[in-house]
């Protein structure tokens, strides 16, 4: 062998021998890294609630509106009806007196006899009607993972299942969720 290929030779050597350390060390293939022993993983769950509105039509019942409102019709009917009535009663200035009279007590009940009837007509309507409702939305982020390490047992969240066992750096687990 000549002196420049065995200078390349033992280059070469020193590249892959720095390359696999880096490689191993990088990517956990270290087989003299700690390790601690996976006991359990499940999946880790959270709820959000989301608000969303929610609306529907209802049947309400409500006085109609009055098409008299101050009942002018029922007033105007009830005095004719009270006057016809007062003047069938005595006679002379007595006569005239009841006639004014029975006009103005017909009036009155004229008048309470169409706001009874006013109020007692009502209508069905359709109102709508929202509340605010919250649903629940279940997702899974990331998982719990329960390890032994030194026998003693402790939980983290982790990004990804990482199998049977999780590397440990500086005396705690690498857990993949930084970056």
């Amino acid at each position: 062998m000549n002196r420049s290929t065995l200078t390349g030779l033992i280059a070469g050597i020193i590249a892959v021998t720095a390359i696999g350390a880096v490689a191993s060390t990088k990517y956990g293939l270290n087989p003299l890294a700690d390790y601690a022993d996976v006991i359990s993983v499940e999946p880790n769950m959270k709820s959000t609630k989301i608000p969303r509105e929610s609306c529907r039509d209802e049947l309400v019942t409500q006085q109609a509106p009055a098409k008299d409102e101050r009942r002018i019709a029922g007033t105007a009917i009830g005095a004719v009806i009270g006057g016809v009535l007062g003047n069938q009663v005595g006679g002379g200035d007595g006569k005239k007196l009841a006639t004014v009279a029975g006009a103005a007590a017909g009036g009155y009940a004229g008048n309470k006899v169409q706001k009874e009837m006013q109020q007692g007509n009502t209508e069905q309507v359709s109102e709508r009607r929202c509340t605010t409702v919250y649903d629940s939305v279940t997702s899974q982020e990331g998982y719990k993972v329960t390890y032994r390490l030194d026998g003693k047992e402790s939980e983290i969240v982790m990004e990804r299942d990482p199998g049977e066992r999780i590397r440990i750096k500086d005396g705690a687990p690498v857990t993949g969720n930084a970056s």
